[in-house]
Order: C-alpha cells, then structure tokens, then sequence
C-alpha cells in the first residue's frame, strides 16, 4: 500500500446545518455481537506473539501517537452537544470518509464471510463423519461456550499489546486453525478442539477493534456510527450468510468450504495490517497477562457507571433470544409451514437492521441519546402480545418492533465509550463483547427449559415481561449514576 494511505486522513467536510464531526485522526476503537448473529465478527485473536521487528512488517515512520482526535465540540454527559445544531450529526456517509474505517470495515466484512462459512460447513463436516446429531450441533454450542473464559482470561490482551498486531495475529491464527480443519487427517475431536479455540479468542479480536475504532473515529459520534455499521454486518449475516454458506456447500465439499475461511482470514490480516496505522500499547501494565486480565475487569466492574452501562447492552438479548430459539416449536404451535418459519427467523433481524439504520441515518446524536433510556425500557415490550398466541402476521410485527428497539444501543455505545478510561478500552470492549454472547447462550438455554413446561407463547411473553421490568430497573440506575456523574462534574469545576 503507498505510504501516503498510511498518513493522516483530511478532515471530513461539516455537514449540512450541523457542526463539523472530528476529524478522522489517529485514535481507535460487535458485540456485538448482536442477538443470536454471528459475534460482530465472529473473528479470533489471541495476542502476544510479536515478530521480531515488534509488529510483523513494521513501518516505524508511520507510527501514530495517542492523542485524541480534535472535536469540534465536547458532548455533555448524555451524548448532546452544546452546539444548537448538533442534532444534525455527521451520517454513514461521514464514517466511510475515514479511510481506516473503510479498511476496518472491509476486514470485518471478510472475517464475518469466514466465520459463517466455517460454521456452516464444520457441522456438516463434522455430521457426515460421525452421523451424530448431537456432535454436529455441539459445533454450534462451542461457538458460545468458550467465550466467557477467553474474554475473562485473555482480556488483557487487548491493552498489553499494539492493537494492529494483536488483530494481526489473530488473523493469522484463525486462518491456520482453519487451514488444520481442512486437512483430510485431521481427526473430529481435533475439529472442536480448532473451533472452541477460536471461539475463545474471538472476544480477544472483537474488544481490540472495537478500541480501535475510538482511536480512527474519536470517542463522539463517528465512533457510534462505526460501530452501530459492524453490527448492522453482523445482524445481516443472519438474512444472507447462512444462505450463501449453503450455495457454498451445493458445489464445493466440506473442506473444500473451509479453504474460503482460510482465504478470508488471510484477506483480512492483510488490510488491518497495510490499512491502519500502527500505535503503541494502550496500557501500560507490564504485569502477568492472567493479573491484567483480572485486574482490569476488577476497575471495570467496580464502577458502578459502567457496570449498569455493561447490562444495558446484555440484558436485553438475553431476553430477546427467546422467540428465536423458539421459532420452530412456535410454527408447530400456530400451524404454519416452512416458509412462516423462515420469516419468524428473519423479523428481529429485520427489525434490528432497519431500527439502526434509521437511528444512525436520520437522527442526531442529541436525539440519540435523548431516546436510549425509553426504548431501552420498552425495547421487550412487544412480547407480552404473545400471551395472545398471535398468528404470523401479528407475530411478525410484534418481532420487528422488539428489533427496532435495539437502537437503544446507539445512545449508550456513547456513553460507555467517554466512561471508560482509555487505558481500560480494550479490556472493557472485550468483556462486553463475552459477556454479551455468553449471556445470550445463558437466554437460549434458559428460554428452551421453560418451554419443556409452558407453552412456547407463554414463555415468550415471560421473557417479555421479566425482560421489560430488568429493563426498568437498569433505566432508572442508569439514571441516577448520570446525575451522580453530572453532580460530581459540577464539584470538581467549582
């Protein structure tokens, strides 16, 4: 890649009506993962490992400092600006601008092909050489599973090390995992073995980009546009990947699929490494990995501002995995065929997609934040209508309203970033991105339990119901630790 695309990008062009953004500098930052979607990438990274020039193909003189972005405005405490036209806010289009970000965001695009497909084609892999159902679909469970000791035990990771070479090695380290499942010797339980392994570090993977996006995009709301777009990918991939994996599988074997994760994983390291800058450490914690890791997640938990911010983001698709799990049993239930199944799959991805998209389109950040609470506290509302045992029609409503309150997740991504200190992202990102996938596998297990007893339509509606009332509870703490913050900031400036 020429130097010239390595240096500082121009800064963005203010929009219409509305102040200029920052400016694209040398700062950065799935997750979502997103409910039952891939985790916002799906991709590994264990880190550590460095080359003998400290960052593989190192370019010195391209080194960026940590230094924030220049703002042209320091939002307040709930996301609004103190400019009167701040609501405008900067769009999509203003995010692709950034050329680290368009780098960022072809990568994720990649890992995201790979780890579908790979998915995809190690369960039938793994069913057509042991004809066991139970085998094939615990591939799918070791996806979830491993996630909450990889993101506990190996958070550190993310601070410890350079962020391009961590997201560099964890490339190269899936694409080898990968390239071992294709070879013909290689035994079943050494396929699980590879897939709980990168399931274990993609939290690793996903929490590093996610800091890093803070470093290309600043902490305002370019960064809450780039990541709300890695997520609107990743709810995607729940419409088409699983579709386009099946193609795959219609002409191409197995193994033959799981060469396309090898090459889109190689892909990827290749544009993180030639595509974004390279910056130092963002911790300065010089400790054993397992003492950073634990530390850290120790001062995250420990503030009570990020510890409701953090359950805001999980608690929600804890409960909203159950009409999905549910899906089939519930088609049975009201007596609809193939097709109405595959709708009730697609709604609340439809809806999450569409409500983001509308959020971070039209609305301004000010507005943003404004909403988060309310639809926060409603966002699981619409399940109590299954009481009612609705037919497909109604059901499909009930799912893309529920999705559509997920925007919810704009106005806090802005929060959570500005209260995390900078030292701790990587940490706080990759905790957040484990817990969220594991608390989702908690909702799965526990939404499948409960309909051994009720009523798929009662136990969705549960889900609803308790759902919404933690959801209130979270609201109102979130509000008193913003007054709490807004009354500490007033102390400090007096």
């Amino acid at each position: 890649m020429p130097k010239e695309n390595l240096t500082e990008d121009p800064p963005l062009p203010p929009p219409e009506g509305g102040p200029r953004p920052g400016a694209a500098g040398p700062q950065a930052g799935v997750p979502g993962a997103v409910v039952s979607a891939p985790p916002e990438a799906g991709v590994p990274g264990p880190g550590g490992a460095a080359a003998p020039d400290g960052e593989g193909f190192a370019l010195p003189e391209t080194v960026a400092p940590r230094t924030s972005p220049a703002k042209a405005e320091h939002p307040a405490r709930d996301g609004s600006s103190r400019h009167p036209s701040a609501d405008a806010g900067p769009g999509y289009r203003a995010v692709f601008q950034v050329r680290e970000f368009r780098a960022v965001f072809v990568a994720h695009l990649m890992s995201l092909l790979g780890v579908v497909v790979s998915e995809i084609a190690l369960t039938v892999l793994v069913y057509r050489l042991t004809s066991s159902p139970l085998l094939s679909s615990l591939t799918f469970a070791l996806g979830f599973l491993p996630y909450l000791v990889g993101g506990t035990l190996l958070a550190g990771v993310a601070d410890k090390y350079p962020a391009r070479r961590v997201l560099v090695v964890c490339d190269l380290l899936c694409a080898a995992c990968a390239a071992a499942m294709v070879l013909p010797v290689t035994p079943v339980a050494a396929l699980l073995v590879l897939r709980c392994f990168i399931a274990a570090i993609s939290p690793v993977f996903n929490g590093t980009r996610t800091a890093t996006l803070a470093d290309i995009l600043g902490d305002g709301d370019l960064f809450v546009l780039g990541r709300s777009l890695l997520r609107i990918v990743s709810q995607s991939a729940v419409l088409t990947g699983f579709g386009l994996g099946g193609l795959l599988l219609a002409v191409v074997p197995p193994r033959g699929a799981l060469t396309v994760t090898v090459c889109t994983f190689l892909g990827s390291a290749l544009l993180l490494r030639f595509g974004t800058k390279r910056r130092p450490a963002r911790g300065g914690d010089s400790g054993a990995l397992l003492r950073s890791s634990l530390s850290g997640a120790r001062q995250i938990f420990a503030d009570r501002r990020l510890r409701v911010l953090m359950l805001l983001f999980w608690v929600p698709p804890m409960f909203s995995v159950a009409p999905e799990v549910l899906a089939t049993p519930y088609a049975d239930e009201i007596g609809i065929g193939p097709a109405g199944l595959g709708l009730l799959m697609c709604a609340l991805p439809v809806g999450t997609i569409a409500g983001e998209l509308y959020a971070g389109s039209v609305l301004g950040p000010a507005t943003r934040a404004r909403i988060a609470l309310p639809l926060a506290a409603v966002t699981l509302l619409p399940f109590l209508a299954y009481v009612l045992t609705p037919g497909l029609g109604w059901a499909l409503l009930v799912l893309v309203a529920a999705g559509a309150g997920s925007a919810y997740t704009l106005g806090v991504d802005r929060w959570f970033i500005e209260a995390v200190p900078e030292e701790l992202r990587g940490r706080a990102m990759t905790l957040l991105t484990a817990g969220l996938m594991t608390i989702q596998g908690v909702g799965m297990a526990l939404a499948g339990f409960a309909a051994e007893f009720f009523s798929v339509s009662a136990v969705v509606a549960g889900a609803g119901a308790v759902g919404t009332l933690s959801c209130l509870l979270l609201v109102a703490e979130a509000r008193r630790t913003e007054v709490r913050d807004g009354a500490d900031r007033h102390m400090t400036s007096r």
